[in-house]
C-alpha cells in the first residue's frame, strides 16, 4: 500500500503521517529528508545556492523514484510538490490513496505563525501579512491538492481523529 499525503505546509502531513505508518505498520517517508540525503544538504541551502527551478527538478526526480521503487509506505510531500512537474498525475497514476489534508486558512495562519523561523518559505514575511500570503498561496495551490484520491479536513480534529478517519477512507 501506497499512501501520500499532500497539503500545506503546516497541514500536519509529518505528524498524520508517522502516526498512520505507525498504525499501520508501514515505513513512513518525507521526500524533503530524501532530497536532503541525497543532495547533503538542507532544503533551504537547496535554494539559496542553487535556485528553486533545481530544488524542483531534483523533487520531481526523488518521488518518482520514491513511487516506482518503494512498496508499502506513507509519502509525506512538500507544500509545493503537487504543484509542478505534473506531480500530482505522477501521484494519482502510481495509487489510488492521495491524500489532502485540508486545514483552513485561519488555523494555518495560527499554526505557521509559531514556526515562521523554520519555514523558509514565510521566515521573511511581516506577521501582518501572513494570512494574505497564506490565502494567495492556497489559492493557487488548491486546483493541485483537490485533484488527490481524498480529502479530509483537518480543522478541529486530533491528529488521532484524522489518522481513525484516514483508515476507514482505505478500507
Amino acid at each position: 500500500m501506497q499512501i501520500v499525503l499532500i497539503g500545506y505546509m503546516g497541514s500536519g502531513k509529518t505528524t498524520i503521517g508517522k502516526l498512520l505508518a505507525k498504525k499501520l505498520k508501514i515505513k513512513f517517508l518525507d521526500l524533503d529528508s530524501h532530497i536532503e540525503e541525497s543532495e547533503g544538504t538542507s532544503i533551504s541551502n537547496i535554494f539559496a545556492d542553487r535556485g528553486e527551478i533545481y530544488f524542483r527538478k531534483k523533487e520531481a526526480t526523488r518521488l518518482r523514484a520514491i513511487l516506482s521503487n518503494e512498496k508499502d509506505f506513507v509519502l509525506s510531500v512538500g507544500g509545493g510538490t503537487p504543484c509542478y512537474a505534473n506531480n500530482m498525475n505522477a501521484i494519482s497514476e502510481v495509487n489510488k490513496n492521495g491524500i489532502y489534508l485540508k486545514v483552513g486558512l485561519g488555523e494555518l495562519v495560527k499554526r505557521l505563525s509559531n514556526e515562521k523561523a523554520q519555514r523558509p518559505l514565510i521566515a521573511n514575511i511581516p506577521e501582518g501579512d501572513l494570512h494574505e500570503f497564506i490565502g494567495k498561496h492556497l489559492f493557487e495551490r488548491s486546483f493541485y491538492y483537490n485533484q488527490a484520491n481524498h480529502v479530509v479536513n483537518c480543522d478541529e480534529k486530533s491528529a488521532e481523529q484524522i489518522v481513525a478517519e484516514i483508515e476507514v477512507l482505505l478500507s
